[in-house]
């Protein structure tokens, strides 16, 4: 197995009061020649956003963009004309292609709104815009890799990315393991742990903890705490 640690403590960070934001890869301000990417994977972003602030309209083009609440509840706007509430147990994809606009904010004014923002570069560019959501229930990935996230043209579950890559989660209580077998052995996984403590490769990985993955066809996972695991699995060559 080739795998590398990227530590939450080494994450780039940017406050705006606002926002608080925690980068695995170079992002904004946050530059990393190591960190720039990890195959098709071009973006992980851990953010927590205040009681009614946001991200005002914007523009993206040629990038698959997936969003997982935590916490609260995301508010989003797109050129297309979606307007949607995301939520805990939700995952949302906006493949930009040749273009859109869109807006997220905290629809709370209360409380702050917790999410992952993913960005995967897509298998072929300047397709048609597209928008999807869908609310995966807690019991499918208990002990289990529900499959949250699939290319285009497959039955597999999850929503549909223009490219060859499969997300997952799974809940594993403390002790319990599992085995998780590639899709496509060609491709490298990058496990992120959302909650708790796991031991992969005989590395531990605490949470917001992470951990790329090459050259295998299958890996264990192993929880010595309670833990919750976000399973991207990406083509290494696009």
């Amino acid at each position: 197995m080739n795998s590398e640690l990227y530590l939450a403590k080494d994450r780039g960070h940017a406050n705006h009061g606002w926002l608080n934001s925690y980068h695995s890869f170079s992002f904004g301000g946050y530059h990393n020649p190591n960190k720039v990417h990890f195959g098709a994977l071009r973006v992980l972003n851990d953010d927590t956003v205040n009681g009614g602030m946001g991200f005002g309209k914007h523009p993206h083009e040629n990038m698959e963009i997936i969003s997982i609440p935590l916490e609260g509840k995301l508010e989003h706007q797109d050129s297309m004309g979606n307007k949607t509430i995301i939520s805990k147990g939700e995952v949302q994809i906006l493949s930009a292609g040749t273009g859109i606009f869109h807006s997220e904010k905290n629809h709370d004014h209360n409380m702050p709104v917790k999410f992952l923002q993913i960005w995967v570069f897509p298998d072929r560019k300047n397709i048609e815009p597209r928008y999807d959501q869908k609310a995966f229930l807690e019991e499918g990935r208990k002990n289990s890799f529900q499959t949250i996230v699939s290319p285009l043209g497959t039955n597999d579950e999850g929503i549909k990315i223009n490219q060859n890559a499969w997300f997952s989660l799974i809940d594993l209580k403390s002790k319990e393991n599992n085995t998780y077998v590639l899709k496509n052995p060609h491709n490298g996984v990058f496990v992120f742990v959302i909650s708790g403590e796991v031991v992969i490769d005989s590395k531990i990985l605490n949470s917001r903890d992470a951990l790329g993955i090459k050259n295998l066809d299958s890996f264990e996972i192993q929880a010595n705490l309670n833990s919750e695991v976000l399973l991207m699995e990406i083509p290494m060559e696009f």
